[in-house]
């Protein structure tokens, strides 16, 4: 694990809470609609790549499912949602980990990831990331990835991102994945600005 890379996201969740984030929502909506799209059966693998905090696990328990996995770099971060879901928490499956690290022991139907690929700016960690989640997704499974667009902002959290078209992404994961559908999302901040992604679907070949 890089350990600089570590240190920096915990003092990132020591140091803001929630809604001091650029990327917080109240309900993951685009999430959750890409995941009514596939129908998923409850006892679905359903990983969050990046999860920190976020409010994804919660509308996914909400949902019913029983096989949630929570990733993230940032213990402080998962603590927190731990925290926060009280004794709903030990339903999760939570994962202190760098995701170019990460080696799951079970296959995934669903992988999803809003805004943490985008932080991997050199070939050699995407194609890591890619390798892994290509080794990670059960065939004919699920991934659907939210980054900044190219008329997203540059940097995040002090920290130099990657921006993506629909067919800059969809080149990425071409090897391993084919494209459902994309889309374009103007994320409000909670400072009242906008960023723009761009979130993609895909099927493992």
């Amino acid at each position: 694990m890089d350990s600089s890379n570590k240190t920096h996201w915990e003092k990132v969740f020591t140091t803001k809470t929630g809604k001091e984030f650029s990327w917080f929502q109240d309900y993951p909506k685009t999430s959750v609609d890409f995941l009514d799209l596939f129908n998923l059966p409850l006892d679905a693998n359903i990983i969050d790549i990046g999860g920190g905090d976020s409010y994804f696990v919660d509308a996914l328990l909400t949902k019913g499912y029983k096989n949630i996995y929570v990733l993230d770099i940032s213990e402080t971060a998962l603590e927190r949602a731990k925290n926060r879901l009280g004794e709903k928490a030990s339903l999760v499956h939570w994962i202190v980990s760098d995701i170019i690290d990460y080696t799951p022991d079970v296959m995934f139907d669903f992988w999803h990831d809003r805004a943490a690929f985008h932080f991997l700016t050199g070939e050699e960690k995407i194609n890591q990331y890619l390798h892994i989640a290509e080794n990670s997704v059960k065939n004919d499974g699920y991934l659907i990835l939210g980054t900044f667009s190219v008329e997203g902002p540059e940097k995040c959290s002090g920290l130099e991102v990657m921006q993506y078209t629909e067919t800059s992404m969809s080149k990425q994961f071409e090897r391993g994945f084919e494209r459902i559908k994309c889309i374009t999302e103007d994320h409000k901040t909670p400072f009242n600005t906008v960023q723009n992604f761009i979130f993609c679907s895909f099927r493992k070949k």
